[in-house]
């Protein structure tokens, strides 16, 4: 059996790191493409180098651009590699312009489509990743959910309910991952390149576009990030182009800016940190299964069981001192112990589901 899996910026590297190899294990001809939507390297080869992940197969090289003009490039090329290759199925992760395009060209072709990540919902389709789900879920064949909410959420919207899709749960393939890079993980000389110490800082991302194109947003996050800075550092890894959107603002000079870092390192900063303060989805997951508390800066939350469970408080960001009062309130704090994203064995359960469905 053969299987094109489409991968193209940095969660779905971190989930192939777990599942290709499960595949091969399971006897499957795993052929990895990278759309190119993350182009830096220090944004892509870093991760397929430090988490061992097999060179792609084919590289597209797509780049940056509108999401139109991206989904578009990345449509086109992707179908001219399916139509050349003819693989048995297509396996998507997540909710990225990669995710969709990948999707849609299998489709449009009678490949059945595997999507990892299924399920999850913020209900704001002013959300790009929101599309991008809601679409690859209703044009999958095999639908592998992470969690019993996304379930839910299938559930919900008729899928699963007969031959058209099969629903199964299979764990948080991000918690694999967690649970293997996290074992004699040395952090005292890469905190020490940085200036921090052990427990006693912030680590922040921001890069969506939500947040980092809207004025009053990104002003918010800036102030209130600054205004913790004055009581603890706050350590931001940022990408060139939200780094100089960040540094446009004054305030942004109480930050400790840094570069990009691989999935290791960050590894390293979410173990020690005293709070995560994030956008992104990954990042959210990422500092529960480490132990550290964390702040949302959005609206809303896909992964709604950290909130319940008290590890995430979600702030929309508008306002520098709700932000700087959710972040200085939640320090030192944690949640319930629960084991909400499955218990390390998510990628075996995925090639199973997988070999079950189509051999």
């Amino acid at each position: 059996m053969k299987i094109t899996s489409v991968v193209g910026a940095r969660p779905q590297f971190i989930k192939a790191a777990i599942v290709s190899p499960q595949l091969v294990a399971a006897g499957i001809d795993d052929r990895i493409l990278h759309t190119g939507q993350h182009y830096d390297a220090k944004m892509s080869d870093a991760f397929f180098d430090e988490l061992g992940i097999p060179e792609p197969v084919w590289s597209l090289h797509v780049g940056s651009g509108s999401h139109g003009a991206q989904t578009g490039a990345m449509l086109a090329k992707i179908e001219e590699t399916l139509l050349a290759d003819r693989p048995d199925a297509v396996l998507v992760y997540g909710d990225t312009n990669s995710t969709t395009a990948g999707a849609l060209a299998a489709t449009k072709l009678q490949i059945p489509v595997v999507h990892v990540e299924a399920g999850l919902r913020s209900f704001n389709r002013a959300m790009p990743e929101e599309i991008n789900r809601i679409l690859t879920d209703h044009i999958s064949d095999l639908l592998l959910a992470p969690t019993q909410t996304a379930m839910q959420h299938l559930n919900a919207e008729g899928l699963g309910r007969d031959e058209t899709s099969h629903v199964t749960l299979v764990g948080d393939v991000m918690y694999d991952l967690a649970l293997r890079a996290s074992e004699n993980l040395e952090t005292a000389d890469f905190l020490a390149t940085i200036g921090v110490n052990s427990g006693e800082f912030v680590l922040a991302t921001v890069h969506r576009a939500e947040n980092t194109d809207d004025p009053v947003r990104c002003a918010a996050i800036i102030e209130g990030l600054a205004r913790v800075a004055r009581d603890v550092p706050v350590v931001l890894p940022a990408h060139p182009r939200t780094r100089s959107l960040l540094e446009a603002d004054p305030n942004s000079a109480k930050l400790t800016l840094i570069e990009p870092v691989g999935y290791l390192d960050m590894v390293r900063l979410e173990q020690t940190c005293a709070l995560v303060a994030t956008d992104s989805g990954g990042v959210q997951k990422e500092a529960f299964f480490h132990g550290a508390p964390c702040v949302t800066l959005r609206d809303e939350t896909e992964w709604v069981e950290l909130v319940e469970l008290g590890w995430n408080t979600v702030v929309p960001p508008v306002d520098a001192t709700v932000i700087h009062e959710a972040i200085q309130s939640r320090i030192g704090t944690t949640g319930e112990p629960a084991s909400p994203y499955g218990h390390g064995d998510a990628g075996k359960r995925i090639a199973d589901a997988v070999v079950a469905r189509y051999q």
